[in-house]
């Protein structure tokens, strides 16, 4: 088999296999396609390539100046591509099994105070031109803050799975594995005064002949639906309204305002495991900094020692 059909077949291999999302199989072809490029600059390619040439080419990532995370995402590409070569056939040995990674940067993931949160909210309701997309963006601020989705999950939610004033929607999250995630009261409103203005908009759409959508946030672009990138643009709108500096706030901040707000409260890391989609609870472990500083407050505010004379 030519080498040259390695990367399309490991990519046809984890979407059936994984149930890899389209974003997913799109990073490791960027991944594995800069690999490629930088072997066949030295007359080299995936099916020659020695462990020397993984090593070197993660170094001159470092040299570049590219990030931890980076190169340890390109080093995990290159060592699933060559394990699935291994496993096929199609190598008689994986020169990049014994290579370990740079690991990656242990930071806290940025979040927002309860304060910043509802100030969001507010501005999400007040933001659009017509009560539709002010609904729209109510709903999508609401829902997210509530179940602490991923922005791909929010944005592609089916219909169907908001019908009948629901408690919990059904998320389809990575790999195509499902959770239950619950819907707050006031989520709960706003997504109710979103169905009646949306399926206002589709039954004039289908008066006039276009095809009745089959998502909650349904959009004209080739998707179907409101892209990703559309709402990463809404939401920084909304932080600019709210007064919240920009940079704090992308869809990705809500989520870690869910969780680490959740932690704040009393929840226990297994649920919060359960609500966000993770397959690890050491993912989920991160969030763990709430807590030390809910511990550090309680023996500052408490112990005698603490207190002052």
């Amino acid at each position: 088999m030519q080498v040259s059909r390695w990367v399309p077949l490991f990519l046809d291999a984890i979407a059936a296999e994984r149930g890899a999302a389209a974003n997913t199989l799109a990073a490791y072809a960027r991944d594995l396609a800069h690999v490629a490029d930088w072997l066949g600059e030295r007359g080299r390619d995936f099916g020659d390539a020695s462990r020397d040439d993984v090593e070197a080419y993660l170094i001159d990532c470092d040299l570049a100046g590219l990030s931890r995370a980076t190169r340890a995402r390109r080093l995990s590409a290159i060592k699933q591509l060559y394990r699935f070569a291994f496993e096929e056939g199609l190598r008689e040995d994986n020169p990049a099994v014994q290579i370990s990674g740079p690991g990656r940067d242990k930071r806290l993931p940025k979040t927002l105070s309860v304060e910043e949160v509802d100030r969001l909210l507010d501005a999400g309701a007040a933001h659009g031109r017509t009560p539709a997309d002010r609904a729209r963006n109510a709903c999508l601020m609401q829902v997210l803050y509530a179940t602490g989705m991923r922005v791909s999950e929010l944005v592609s939610l089916p219909i169907s799975a908001a019908r009948g004033d629901p408690r919990m929607l059904l998320v389809k999250g990575k790999g195509g594995k499902e959770r239950m995630v619950p819907l707050s009261p006031p989520a709960r409103t706003a997504l109710a005064a979103w169905l009646v203005l949306r399926d206002d908009q589709q039954e004039t759409a289908t008066a006039k002949g276009q095809p009745a959508s089959t998502f909650l946030f349904p959009s004209r672009g080739k998707a179907g639906h409101l892209t990703r990138h559309a709402f990463y643009m809404l939401i920084k709108d909304f932080a600019v309204e709210a007064g919240v500096p920009p940079e704090k706030v992308t869809p990705h901040t809500l989520r870690h305002a869910f969780a680490t707000h959740l932690l704040a409260n009393g929840a226990d890391l297994r649920s919060i495991q359960t609500l966000l989609g993770h397959a690890d609870v050491a993912t989920t472990e991160i969030y763990t900094h709430v807590l030390d500083e809910r511990l550090r407050d309680l023996v500052l505010d408490h112990h005698p020692l603490a207190k002052d004379g």
